[in-house]
């Protein structure tokens, strides 16, 4: 392999460089996931000991790189029994990841039942409800705008949020892939005042407002008539029931991911032959 320079008696090539980086940039992941907490001083004392396994072995210390490789054993097993809920977060946070979500098809099924199960029986009580599903680009602008909750999609928190004593009912609820971003956010309102000869309220002009803007998926509850309205591309569709909520969700989800899979195929076809 080339080699790029040395330092005393080592070479360093570029594959060296580069798995160098690799495994900085994994241990600096590592350590935003655990940092605050007790693991981290444990991670630490990991490092240390992964320095000085390295350092003896280049300097040929033959008992000393025995001593620290049998720890190094045993430290794997410590590692996992102790940082297992460390690992896991950081699994999950993988498994969140734009790449990892090319390759692995996302079921929206559970997500869609909990957005529409919440929302009907949001409507048989007249809570009111504004809920903002993130189709593509996120709008982080206006997720910053409320409170950061960022919690998994269920029914029972979407109704406890937006129950009417609750303090953060007020607002739009932002979803982006399977996570509750935030609550109790401000949206733009639409200059239509009126649609389809109905006069618009607020949450339906917030609603429509952030269709007209973003990629996204207004779901409006109404409150002083129980009625279920979807926006999308500046759209309004009312009158929904439940089942027709889910209908619409899954194909306009499906449809959305369809078209992100064929961008993306369309500009690595662009890159190969151009």
């Amino acid at each position: 392999m080339f080699e790029l320079f040395k330092i005393g008696f080592l070479s360093v090539s570029f594959l060296d460089i580069v798995d160098i980086v690799l495994v900085v940039f994994i241990f600096y992941k590592i350590y935003t996931v655990i940092s605050g907490t007790i693991a981290a001083q444990i991670f630490y004392g990991l490092i240390l000991v992964l320095i000085l396994s390295f350092l003896t072995q280049a300097a040929a210390f033959k008992a000393l790189g025995w001593l620290l490789k049998l720890l190094s054993d045993i430290w794997v097993i410590a590692f996992i029994i102790l940082f297992q809920p460390e690992i896991r977060r950081l699994l999950v946070l993988i498994g969140r990841s734009p790449i990892i979500r090319l390759f692995i098809k996302k079921d929206d099924s559970t997500i869609v039942d909990a957005i529409a199960e919440s929302s009907y029986e949001l409507a048989q009580n007249q809570h009111g409800a504004l809920i903002v599903i993130v189709k593509s680009v996120g709008i982080k602008g206006v997720a910053e705008t409320g409170e950061q909750i960022n919690a998994k999609v269920t029914k029972n928190l979407l109704r406890s949020i937006f129950f009417p004593r609750s303090p953060l009912h007020d607002g739009a609820v932002i979803i982006h892939n399977d996570i509750v971003e935030a609550a109790r956010c401000t949206l733009p309102l639409s200059s239509e005042t009126k649609k389809d000869g109905h006069t618009l309220g607020m949450r339906h002009r917030a609603g429509l407002g952030i269709s007209e803007q973003a990629d996204v998926i207004s779901i409006i509850v109404s409150e002083e008539t129980g009625s279920i309205s979807v926006a999308e591309n500046g759209e309004l569709k009312r009158g929904l029931s439940k089942d027709g909520l889910k209908k619409y969700l899954i194909n306009s989800l499906r449809a959305s991911n369809e078209e992100g899979m064929r961008g993306i195929f369309k500009g690595w076809r662009k890159n190969k032959y151009s």
